[in-house]
């Protein structure tokens, strides 16, 4: 393949792909309304197309429409640049995602992941930390107060978090002995669910560590402190409107999608079937290409589904419980389940 072909193949990859995550987070918002009123016994929207599935369309389109109002008194270039950081990095993560299959591509080219190398959980993990600074730099350049405080809120929120988050993802890289995305999958594919790090792998405790700070840091319920409208007002993008706080939206739920795709990856086996080689192979390559594809989209949405459900059942915490829970539980069960891991490979 010539440079200019693979450069195209890319482009083309990088599109379609963009697109898709884009599709995704506005239906991964009707979603979650749909699924909220049904737990409120309520229909949610159902109005706009058949079982409301042009919804997502109608906002987009209002965003745009909408009248941008920009405050008199803010920092222009950090007000304006803010949402962009925001949704650019939650749109970066998913380059180094891979959502299916290997070898699926021409001449050797994989055609479900943008970009193959040996250290892509490192790569998502700073990426997802770099978004934190949009939040900042919005509550800061926003020169308000409520502002200012929800961004310190998340500021707060992804130090402690992080730790927590980082550390519960050791034991599983202990397991497979690397950082490469793909070769943690394989390592779980032996025989399907039972060899899954969740089960097989012992990683149970670092799946419930990392779920809990993944709520954290996406700012979500029951940990949505840096946007509480009762005490705050709307927080970091109070003063936020039309397009761009849009962007801050989607950034939400982007994240939303990037966790649980790593979710998937490092303790739900990725791409594998739950039978893993007593699943008898097919005899068509389309069957064969896509039929990895959707497991990985079936369990990146039962967990998308997990994160409606705790936010349609679970009150908003206070801020001292919040960081009380990342400090003095979650940080030093993430340390016991390293030491646990470490002795138990050792072990064996």
């Amino acid at each position: 393949m010539t440079i200019f072909a693979f450069f195209l193949w890319s482009s083309a990859k990088v599109a379609v792909i963009t697109v898709m995550m884009l599709m995704g987070i506005a239906y991964t918002v009707l979603l979650e309304r749909k699924l909220v009123g049904r737990i409120q016994n309520r229909w949610g929207p159902s109005r706009v197309g058949p079982f409301g599935l042009l919804q997502p369309l109608v906002d987009g389109a209002k965003s745009f429409l909408k009248e941008d109002l920009i405050p008199t008194a803010v920092y222009r270039p950090l007000y304006l640049v803010a949402p962009i950081i925001s949704l650019g990095c939650a749109l970066i993560a998913i380059a180094v995602i891979p959502f299916g299959a290997p070898g699926m591509g021409p001449h050797g080219f994989d055609l479900f992941e943008i970009s193959n190398i040996n250290v892509g959980l490192l790569v998502i993990l700073g990426i997802t930390s770099i978004g934190v600074y949009g939040i900042a730099l919005a509550g800061w350049s926003s020169n308000n107060k409520y502002s200012l405080l929800g961004s310190l809120r998340s500021s707060a929120q992804l130090i402690s978090y992080e730790l927590a988050l980082g550390l519960s993802l050791v034991g599983v890289v202990l397991h497979a002995g690397s950082l490469n995305l793909r070769v943690i999958v394989e390592q779980q594919a032996t025989l399907g669910a039972a060899t899954w790090n969740i089960a097989g792998g012992g990683q149970i405790l670092a799946f419930f560590i990392y779920l809990m700070a993944a709520f954290a840091e996406t700012n979500r319920s029951p940990f949505d402190l840096p946007e509480a409208e009762s005490e705050l007002t709307g927080g970091y993008h109070t003063e936020y409107s039309s397009m761009k706080f849009a962007m801050f939206f989607m950034a939400e739920y982007g994240n939303m999608i990037n966790v649980g795709c790593v979710a998937t990856l490092l303790f739900l086996g990725g791409w594998t079937s739950p039978l893993g080689d007593l699943m008898p192979p097919f005899q068509s390559t389309v069957l064969s290409a896509l039929l990895p594809l959707f497991w990985f989209v079936l369990k990146v949405f039962l967990f998308l589904c997990l994160y409606v459900w705790v936010r349609g059942t679970l009150p908003r915490f206070r801020y001292d419980q919040l960081m009380n829970f990342g400090w003095r539980y979650l940080l030093p069960l993430a340390i016991l389940n390293i030491v646990g891991t470490s002795l138990w490979l050792a072990w064996r």
